[in-house]
């Protein structure tokens, strides 16, 4: 059980506060509702860039790194399809420079052309390093578009176009922070061995006086129901073949979400799963496979993905993924199997919340869900999880008409 208070600043601020007394350190959690899919599809990439100019400086405090390392504080950031996320951890005494640093970066950042230029070029160049020049790199900029034909999560985080951040200008990135970067836009949450009084007052003073912004509602299309399967084959200089099947699933609070996160566990978690254990050790056709759940706030994607062995065509090797699907579907599944994945799933839920930062995210996580009580519920809800449930969604995830994949083949 993890006990909190939330309050709500005059600006639209959410806060959550978690008492720790096992921990002499903070976790500050700043969570902005805003990830790739609140992008213009002809301006993508932009939420990741400011994942990198947050660190650039802001209006009073030139480095953002230098002061928290002096007080033996560490930092970090990640952006996806649906927000962007700052932490910091650092010794309670010293919670008052997180708060200073954090606020100011919402305020107002640093905005110059050399700031931009230099984020501009690290982004630019991490494009190319992890989506352009390594093997089967394009794997997304390939899927997305592929799986999806309206929403916005059909370009990756990382943006559609290199292009895209190469031409952003300075005044562009200014809106974005303005359009997005708000306390009315904003969830923060503070873990550690705090008591919830003394918390309320230093958010007050350190966030309380930057203003409400008029946040402009953005149209998100809900992605249609898939009619039929979806194809893509390229040929690449990579060392072996590969698969990727994609099929639309529920959004993160649907009820199905939690069937949906098992059967991919009873695929690929560990070498006793069923992928692994009969794709790999026992027919030799893959030599890595896996299976997992992008899990994002809309509906998202089950993916399955797979290098193929020398000698085994692509054909065969989808016959023998579908063939397992269909198992999954028959309900091949014995108590004993799903007992072993729901225990699994208890322990790391169990396990994360020692941390004290993964608790300060995972309350930040909930409260943007909408529902900040589902962090208690979520060992219930995969616990109450029957065969005759993975059955049911299983049909409808893995029907063919549901199925996007893409053929990767190593160029000869």
């Amino acid at each position: 059980m993890i006990n909190f208070d939330t309050f709500t600043l005059d600006n639209g601020l959410q806060c959550i506060i978690h008492s720790d007394k096992n921990t002499p350190f903070v976790a500050i959690n700043t969570l902005y509702n805003v990830g790739s899919k609140h992008e213009m599809s002809n301006k993508t990439g932009f939420a990741h860039l400011f994942e990198h100019l947050m660190f650039g400086g802001s209006k009073h405090i030139p480095s953002f790194d230098t002061p928290l390392q002096k007080v033996g504080g560490e930092n970090n950031a990640f952006t996806n399809t649906d927000i962007t996320n700052y932490y910091i951890t650092l010794p309670k005494d010293n919670i008052e420079t997180g708060f200073w640093l954090e606020s100011d970066r919402m305020l107002e950042l640093a905005f110059s052309q050399k700031n931009l230029d230099i984020q501009k070029n690290v982004v630019i160049e991490e494009f190319k390093q992890r989506y352009l020049n390594r093997p089967y790199g394009d794997t997304w900029l390939l899927l997305r578009p592929l799986a999806y034909t309206i929403h916005p999560y059909m370009w990756p985080t990382i943006g559609k176009d290199i292009s895209h951040i190469e031409q952003a200008t300075l005044s562009e990135v200014v809106d974005f922070f303005y359009a997005h970067y708000a306390p009315n836009n904003a969830i923060l949450s503070i873990a550690g061995n705090v008591k919830t009084r003394e918390i309320k007052k230093l958010v007050q003073k350190w966030y309380g006086n930057i203003p409400y912004r008029e946040i402009s509602p953005i149209h998100i299309p809900k992605e249609p129901q898939q009619t039929k399967k979806r194809t893509l084959s390229v040929e690449r200089n990579v060392p072996v073949n590969s698969i990727y099947k994609v099929f639309h699933m529920c959004n993160r609070i649907h009820d199905d979400f939690y069937a949906t996160d098992i059967i991919s566990d009873i695929l690929s978690n560990g070498k006793s799963a069923r992928l692994y254990k009969h794709l790999v050790q026992e027919q030799h056709i893959f030599s890595e496979i896996n299976a997992y759940i992008t899990g994002e706030v809309d509906e998202g994607l089950f993916v399955i993905s797979g290098n193929i062995m020398p000698g085994i065509s692509m054909e065969v090797a989808e016959q023998k993924i579908e063939f397992e699907l269909q198992q999954i579907i028959e309900g091949t599944i014995s108590e004993y199997e799903l007992q072993k994945i729901k225990n699994k799933i208890e322990s790391t839920i169990i396990f994360s919340e020692t941390n004290v930062l993964n608790k300060a995210m995972n309350l930040a996580k909930f409260m943007h869900l909408g529902d900040i009580s589902l962090i208690q519920k979520e060992i219930k809800k995969y616990s109450n999880v029957s065969i005759e449930e993975i059955q049911n969604v299983a049909k409808q995830l893995f029907n063919k008409n549901n199925d996007s994949t893409l053929y990767y083949y190593a160029r000869k």
